[in-house]
């Protein structure tokens, strides 16, 4: 599939040169800091150096002082407190940390996380009615809740109250809550809006903390699960989640819980023998390994059984029983892989045995046997083959359940939130989203939603396009200049790893195709053609279509990030290639 290369470098060169000059490093990065927002002296050392100082007091969020004051009184009467999640990464940490700092002063507490098939997404009257039978007076829901009004007001006629901590976007009524959480509500000043479910949370034991006289320490020590969090929901690599996510890979790395080590021995990433501190002097962890390879398997078990294992695991203290654990949810995994694997296949052969979809601006597929636990994964993979605004439907009781995922320029919110008469109940994010109708609603959902993406969605979002921030040579690539680049990170939405472009390249001559079980990668060296020098190594992955004309020693463009490759205990600079593009054979230039 074809790609738009966007170069979004607009930098006032001026500017550019006195900040370089201040900071005594290479004009490309002092550009890449610019498009980031960072423009002072000031400024760089703040994103250079993260300091847990720069996190927001959290009583600046809206009713922050409220759900401080009722869990103090819960403590205070004895009252059992019943920690409420979510089944996905985001929920199942966000409940880990808030039960395990309360439970680290107060005893009377449990955790309780709906089951995906039978109770669906948020707050469930099962869920009510489970914390009704064993005495709970308080309920904190995190990362749902947001739209729970029947709940809440279900709860309260029950003797139950309820604190919301959610970041999703609040519907038009707010839930009769004793506390509502939200930086999105709209008459909430609190300063930073992109907090994950986890991250308000942490942000709620902050409170305690300060006002119940608990070191603040003690909330710290529940750093790593933050992390983790954004890491799996995607949520904006800025502003505080950017000082958590820094200091939450830093625990990660030096003192990580039982949980988290086991999760990353089972995935590969840490090896199976007990030597993770010999371990950390030589690999360290990144955002890519919570994303791929610790926050699936924390989301298998919600997806194949019940999420309460995540918790159970992520909440424990006995080594033995968490290695056991994060084993069982290993094993979920592998079947969370299968799954996903054939009903992807099964759901590319029901688009493309019918002609139609070519046509259409969305891809809206539909199967009743599929396992709902995968289908939101399952419309990520139809996105990256046929890049189009996805939903995937299945079955689960009395109602039809789908996952929407979308595309850069197509708002699936708003999209869902168009027809959302015709709905049982919806919620999620600018590019994520989940949904539920009647059966007899299917048809005229799919015509409404379709209908929507022809009159909202711009031909030209329809062609994926790769960011491009810097023009680069390629010999200006060195460890000197990696090692500051290295900094940016973490990286994620808002400061995502950058990407470069080089014109003008071309192969030394020992290209090759690599790869098992019918993958195609392309492995090369290049040079600048300009700027002779030594050689840097690449690898494509699925590039390796472009082998025959990488061959003719022709100039092309590459773009990609720079990242290390280890390799029987050396450690060298590599080129992860992007994409490729050649010249018309008419133009003299290169793409760029």
């Amino acid at each position: 599939m074809d790609k738009r290369w966007i170069l979004n470098n607009d930098s006032d060169f001026e500017s550019v040169e006195r900040l370089s000059k201040e900071l005594n490093i290479n004009k490309k990065l002092v550009s890449l800091l610019f498009s980031r927002g960072v423009t002072t002296y000031d400024e760089a050392k703040q994103f250079f150096r993260p300091k847990l100082e720069h996190l927001h007091d959290p009583f600046l969020m809206k009713d922050m002082d409220k759900a401080v004051d009722r869990v103090l009184l819960a403590v205070e009467k004895g009252e059992k407190i019943m920690v409420y999640g979510d089944y996905d990464v985001d929920g199942t940490t966000a409940v880990s940390l808030v039960y395990s700092f309360i439970k680290s002063f107060y005893k009377n507490i449990e955790f309780y996380i709906p089951d995906r098939y039978n109770e669906g997404y948020g707050i469930s009257f099962k869920g009510i009615d489970y914390a009704h039978s064993v005495g709970s007076k308080l309920m904190i829901a995190l990362d749902c809740g947001i739209k729970a009004v029947d709940k809440v007001k279900y709860a309260k006629e029950k003797g139950i109250e309820f604190i919301i901590c959610d970041h999703h976007r609040p519907g038009e009524t707010i839930p009769d809550a004793v506390a509502v959480l939200d930086a999105k509500q709209e008459d909430c000043n609190y300063p930073f809006k992109e907090l994950s479910g986890c991250g308000v949370g942490f942000k709620l034991a902050q409170a305690i903390a300060s006002k119940n006289n608990i070191p603040e320490n003690k909330v710290f020590s529940f750093i790593d699960l933050v992390v983790v969090s954004i890491a799996a929901d995607i949520v904006p690599m800025v502003g505080e989640n950017r000082v958590l996510a820094y200091y939450g890979l830093k625990k990660i790395n030096n003192d990580p819980s039982n949980g988290i080590c086991s999760i990353l021995k089972s995935a590969g990433v840490l090896p199976s023998q007990d030597e993770a501190s010999k371990y950390y002097f030589s690999k360290e962890i990144t955002i890519n390994d919570l994303v791929f390879s610790l926050g699936p398997r924390i989301n298998a078990a919600g997806r194949i059984e019940n999420a309460t294992n995540s918790v159970r695991l992520l909440i424990s203290t006995n080594t033995e029983y968490a290695e056991k654990l994060g084993a069982q949810i290993n094993e979920l995994n592998s079947t969370r892989r299968d799954l996903d694997t054939n009903i992807t296949k099964e759901a590319i052969e029901q688009i493309e045995n019918n002609a139609e979809n070519a046509n259409k601006k969305a891809t809206i597929v539909y199967n009743p046997q599929w396992h709902k636990g995968v289908i939101g994964i399952v419309a990520s993979r139809l996105i990256e083959r046929f890049y189009k605004p996805t939903l995937v439907f299945t079955k689960s009781g009395d109602l039809i359940t789908g996952s929407a995922r979308s595309i850069k320029g197509f708002d699936i919110y708003d999209a869902i939130d168009n027809s959302s008469d015709i709905l049982e109940h919806f919620g999620g994010h600018t590019y994520a989203a989940g949904l539920a109708l009647k059966p007899e609603k299917l048809e005229v959902f799919k015509a409404e939603f379709q209908k929507y993406a022809d009159e909202n969605l711009k031909e030209e979002y329809l062609t994926p396009e790769i960011s491009i921030d810097e023009e680069l040579d390629v010999s200006d690539v060195n460890i000197k200049f990696y090692k500051i680049l290295k900094q940016f990170a973490p990286f994620g939405p808002g400061n995502m790893s950058p990407v470069f472009v080089s014109n003008n390249v071309i192969d030394t001559g020992y290209a090759k195709i690599v790869g098992k079980n019918g993958q195609k990668h392309l492995k090369f060296s290049v040079v600048q053609t300009t700027k002779r020098g030594a050689p840097l190594s690449a690898i494509g992955f699925n590039l390796g279509h472009h082998y025959d004309k990488i061959k003719q020693a022709n100039p092309f463009s590459i773009c990609y990030h720079i990242e290390e490759n280890t390799w029987q205990g050396r450690t060298s600079l590599q080129l992860r290639i992007l994409d490729i593009k050649f010249p018309d054979p008419d133009q003299e230039e290169a793409y760029f």
